[in-house]
């Protein structure tokens, strides 16, 4: 969003907030590059549209996303935050966003899809309570169990 751009660190928003706590971590930890790399499916901040931010930029993650990762040895779990990474990392999953998160076990422990936590997504939280009650208490032990490098 347009306050990430500005500040230029990553999930400096509310939706980092929502994000640190369904990891269960704080800010320190979350910001430790030798803890946790973020990558985002585009470098550029796309501008807003009527409902939101626009969709990453289509030539960005074919561009780089691959060299990134593969130099990333030693991933125990990585997250795919809402619909254009799920599109990206699980392009043979189910359609929706909840279809995806909803079968979050098929690719556990390694990879764990989740609903973008922006406020905009308030309403999909309220819908979905299956999500806080099993997914979260589940990614938590998870990424208290990487962290301590026993995962």
């Amino acid at each position: 969003g347009r306050k990430v751009h500005e500040t230029g660190v990553p999930f400096n928003d509310a939706s980092g907030d929502r994000l640190r706590e369904w990891l269960g971590v704080s800010r320190d930890v979350f910001y430790d590059a030798k803890k946790i790399a973020i990558l985002p499916m585009g470098f550029c901040f796309p501008g807003t549209g009527k409902s939101g931010d626009l969709p990453p930029r289509p030539e960005c993650a074919p561009a780089w996303r691959a060299a990134l990762l593969s130099r990333l040895k030693t991933l125990k779990l990585t997250l795919v935050i809402g619909q254009y990474a799920q599109a990206y990392h699980l392009p043979n999953e189910a359609a929706s966003v909840t279809e995806v998160v909803q079968a979050w076990r098929k690719n556990w422990p390694h990879t764990v899809p989740l609903p973008h936590p922006s406020p905009r997504n308030n309403l999909w939280i309220k819908r979905n309570p299956w999500f806080e009650e099993k997914l979260i208490p589940a990614l938590r032990a998870r990424v208290s169990r990487v962290l301590a490098n026993d995962g």
